[in-house]
């Protein structure tokens, strides 16, 4: 029996799990893929306090490091769903695996949605990119692409166009869903272009992007970049804790700043809770505050 089992071994669940050890509870994290989460995907992380710069992967590898060397166990297993037996809840894995815990934390974050494009996976960290905030200053001088129509894809190119040379801004309809005045402001930047009715077909150059092939208004065209941001939404990975967790209409867990759920003795934390910024930051923070609480509640 553990005392907190954490679901999901990104910056979020690894952080809640030395949080967790530091308070003397035995910690399970449960992770199905590689521990360190998105962050992994960053070629370079620079807005991470006291690290100046910082592969993503090895930033995952010393959290995930740290994590293990205070002490919490880890395992990787797909987790399908949490049993609510009342003073303790047991996590079901996808291949038979059972374990129990008295409190849980649900760190399971949220994958942003690709466009589908061929060798789009292959060309993450090396020109292809889902988070200008994260990494829009290495294309500093540059051409750049976003992709999307809502408030984040327009707020991307804001934030882009004033360091990249150009940044197109494509969008597959005739206008866009975002706010008004970001679109004005957009508008009125002599960098920023509007590729509007256009969809991406194929992306372009060999070990690093070089350019993107389009289709606008049926007619085939190409753009010579060097990165594209991906600003079409991100999917939170909830659906399989909804009988413990209340989720907001886009798949979040509605919880507050205090991590706390409708379940006594879950907690959520990171990208997968319903917050306006979703940033490596915030999520460590939610790990520290969902650990803490945790913790609290199990020695109430």
């Amino acid at each position: 029996m553990y005392d907190i089992i954490i679901i999901g071994g990104g910056p979020a669940g690894l952080t809640a799990a030395v949080y967790a050890r530091r308070a003397g509870k035995r910690v399970l994290v449960l992770e199905k893929a590689a521990l360190g989460g998105q962050i992994t995907w960053s070629p370079k992380v620079e807005n991470f306090p006291s690290v100046a710069s910082i592969s993503g992967t090895e930033l995952g590898d010393r959290m995930a490091e740290q994590a293990m060397a205070q002490g919490a166990e880890v395992e990787l297993e797909e987790v399908i769903g949490v049993e609510d037996c009342g003073e303790y809840k047991r996590v079901l894995c996808d291949f038979g695996a059972r374990y129990e815990g008295r409190a849980i934390i649900l760190a399971t974050g949220a994958k942003p949605r690709m466009l589908g494009v061929e060798r789009e996976e292959e060309l993450v960290g090396a020109g292809v990119g889902y988070c200008a905030v994260c990494d829009g200053a290495f294309f500093k001088g540059l051409p750049v692409a976003v992709n999307g129509g809502g408030n984040s894809a327009l707020q991307d190119a804001m934030l882009l166009s004033e360091t990249s040379s150009r940044v197109y801004l494509i969008h597959r309809r005739d206008s866009f869903r975002g706010e008004e005045k970001l679109v004005e402001a957009l508008r009125a930047k002599d960098n920023v272009e509007f590729v509007l009715n256009a969809s991406i077909t194929a992306l372009l150059g060999d070990d690093e992007l070089r350019g993107l092939r389009i289709v606008q208004n049926g007619a085939e065209r190409e753009l010579a970049v060097d990165g594209l941001f991906v600003a079409i939404g991100h999917e939170p990975d909830n659906a399989a804790f909804a009988p413990l967790v209340e989720l907001d209409g886009r798949g979040y867990a509605a919880a507050g700043e205090d991590c706390l759920t409708k379940t006594p003795g879950v907690f959520v934390a990171g990208d997968c809770r319903a917050k306006k910024v979703h940033q490596l930051t915030t999520a460590v923070a939610d790990g520290a505050v969902a650990a803490l609480a945790a913790c609290a509640w199990l020695d109430r």
